[in-house]
């Protein structure tokens, strides 16, 4: 099994950036279902893996973020989730360079629990476990569950991909900076999730999305002086802004994006990339601000 705890325990191990982003440049039209590409466009979704890994990536996540059972019955493909995620980590094998990896990505189901919403705990580990089952497969090295909310489903994914694989299994989850401090948006602050995180004894854990990388780095530094476990940075490229044609784009080129990442590392980043808005030139920035901490890096 490839240690990639001890990797990022070493290194300042770059991740890549946005999938969504990429999908809907690359034609993927509004309202279909993302995942359904890793079996009907599967040479646009490699090509996209592609060019984080030329951008210079150390691994690509899997195109999968929404394909729990849950979130696939609103395309009413429930029913294909095990083939799905196996395509999803299968298509990102194939491109994937020697030295480089492979990460599973699980996002959330995009509801909630009781009683603020329908769903139960066994409903969400049945809906994450063929997920689960399907990326390690296909052949991925580590999960990445991400962008969680709600620490009970964080949880339930969880114990979803310990029940199937041994692989290492990384967490992140949201945060929004409020004038309390940060927390999710079902009240999860970075205290509670790292505790969490340390009983359930994870390989990595951090935050992504939401924020801007400059809004990161306080979130960085609280949770450093919570655990001594690698810690992961996946910021915005900045907020988003709605384009003449209606379109979404983010405001932060890669040069503006890149700029606070040094400090992200000084903070207690050892495992960095991009969420929403961020593309490959974003993701090459990042790499050569990476390239310089030549004492972290193999």
């Amino acid at each position: 099994m490839i240690d990639i705890r001890s990797l990022a325990e070493k290194k300042i191990f770059l991740l890549d950036g946005a999938m969504g982003t990429e999908l809907f440049r690359t034609g993927l039209p509004p309202g279909h279902c993302p995942e359904a590409w890793n079996l009907e466009q599967p040479e646009k979704v490699a090509a996209i893996h592609r060019s984080y890994f030329e951008a210079g990536s150390k691994a690509v996540l899997t195109n999968s973020f929404g394909g729990n059972a849950v979130k696939l019955t609103k395309y009413e493909l429930q029913e294909k989730t095990y083939e799905l995620n196996f395509q999803a980590a299968k298509i990102a094998r194939s491109v994937c360079p020697p030295g480089c990896y492979v990460g599973g990505s699980i996002g959330p189901t995009g509801k909630f629990l009781q009683p603020a919403g329908e769903l139960t705990e066994d409903r969400l580990y049945e809906a994450f476990r063929p997920q689960a089952e399907g990326l390690a497969a296909g052949g991925v090295d580590f999960f990445l569950i991400e962008t969680q909310y709600d620490l009970r489903e964080a949880l339930a994914a969880l114990k979803a991909v310990r029940d199937v694989s041994p692989l290492p299994v990384w967490v992140t989850m949201t945060f929004n900076l409020t004038k309390r401090g940060y927390f999710t948006i079902m009240g999860v602050s970075p205290e509670v999730f790292v505790r969490a995180m340390e009983e359930n004894a994870v390989e990595a854990l951090g935050t992504n999305c939401t924020l801007s990388p400059a809004d990161m780095i306080e979130l960085i530094k609280q949770m450093r002086r919570l655990t001594s476990k690698p810690l992961i940075a996946q910021p915005n490229a900045g907020q988003p802004r709605l384009g003449e044609d209606g379109s979404t784009y983010y405001d932060q080129g890669p040069e503006e994006f890149a700029r606070p990442l040094a400090e992200l590392i000084e903070a207690g980043a050892m495992i960095v990339g991009g969420c929403c808005g961020t593309l490959p030139a974003h993701i090459e920035k990042m790499a050569e601000i990476v390239g310089s901490y030549s004492d972290k890096i193999g």
